[in-house]
């Protein structure tokens, strides 16, 4: 583990290396950002956040939010992602969710060395893996927020029922085949500020065409999601914030293109949250992006409300009463 630089993104931002076992590919790393509410000083409460596919930490309007709430803000670029990804990796691939652990238990390990009160935050694929990985390692987290997590694979019933299977069966004996998909670019350029949305990404780490998809990791993916289907126990209060429809728009002028979840299954993840807890808050807000925090400004300061609501009410009030 290296120690503290300034990050990609600088001042206040800080990032550091953590160096993991090599893989079938070689050497891998992942990167551990963090802000913390005042410089040099860490604060009882922390976050870690846990970004989804084709996706890397730059969401600084959601620190800020944590931040001002005086949480100390963490971020990790999982491996062969944004900072984390190597010249010989293929890009966002794995073949094991649970490969993840690794460099997510050196991230608790250094959050929880000085903070006493920590919650999880996952989005998309990397509510998937928190899920997953809070249930598997028994950290004792004190709350989780999964921004429009991927509990299950969207799809028409062709899809779900004939295409899956077989493209899990190749998987297996060929893991890096490559699963040809449509992709329209539509989220991301509803997202970059060089089109039409108000943020700033390196294009590197999150293309507008996203990357490829592979026969391994579409099995892996799917492996997790029905151990969500089957139950888990998080015993700790877990909040679900999603957008309040998905929309499949056909251009980007279309209204759906920036008030909708154009990437995931809105009513999917409805049904399936409660397998991951018994104790689940969900709220779906009408306008909101695939990534709740990025979304109109009006609609993400509802996102915040009743993010900022649920903490003083399940974690920061039940904290309090221990």
């Amino acid at each position: 583990m290296t120690t503290w630089q300034e990050d990609v993104l600088g001042d206040p931002y800080e990032a550091r290396k953590l160096t993991l076992a090599p893989d079938f590919e070689g050497a891998t790393q992942a990167t551990l950002v963090r802000r913390l509410v005042s410089s040099g000083v860490t604060q009882a409460k922390a976050v870690l956040h846990i970004h989804g596919f084709a996706d890397y930490f730059f969401q600084t309007v959601a620190a800020d939010f944590w931040v001002a709430h005086g949480y100390d803000f963490y971020a990790i670029d999982l491996r062969k992602y944004g900072r984390s990804l190597l010249a010989h990796q293929t890009p966002n691939f794995t073949n094991h969710l649970s490969a993840y652990y690794e460099e997510l238990d050196l991230a608790w390990a250094e959050i929880s060395q000085d903070h006493s009160q920590i919650v999880v935050s996952g989005h998309s694929t990397g509510g998937l893996i928190a899920s997953l990985w809070l249930h598997d390692q028994r950290h004792d987290v004190d709350g989780v927020f999964l921004n429009s997590p991927w509990l299950d694979f969207q799809g028409d019933a062709l899809t779900r029922q004939v295409k899956l299977p077989l493209v899990e069966q190749l998987g297996q004996y060929q893991p890096l085949h490559e699963v040809k998909r449509k992709t329209t670019g539509i989220y991301a350029r509803s997202l970059h500020q060089d089109y039409f949305g108000e943020w700033n990404f390196n294009l590197n780490w999150k293309p507008i065409g996203s990357f490829k998809a592979y026969a391994g990791w579409i099995r892996t993916i799917r492996s997790g999601q029905r151990r969500i289907a089957n139950g888990l126990e998080i015993n700790a209060p877990v909040l679900m914030i999603c957008s309040g429809r998905s929309g499949t728009p056909s251009d980007d002028q279309h209204p759906d293109a920036d008030s909708t979840d154009v990437v995931l299954d809105v009513e999917q993840m409805r049904r399936r949250i409660g397998c991951v807890s018994h104790q689940v808050t969900m709220h779906m807000i009408e306008g909101a992006l695939h990534d709740v925090t990025l979304s109109r400004p009006e609609v993400r300061e509802q996102v915040f409300a009743e993010l900022s609501g649920w903490l003083q009410r399940f974690v920061e009030h039940q904290s309090a009463d221990q």
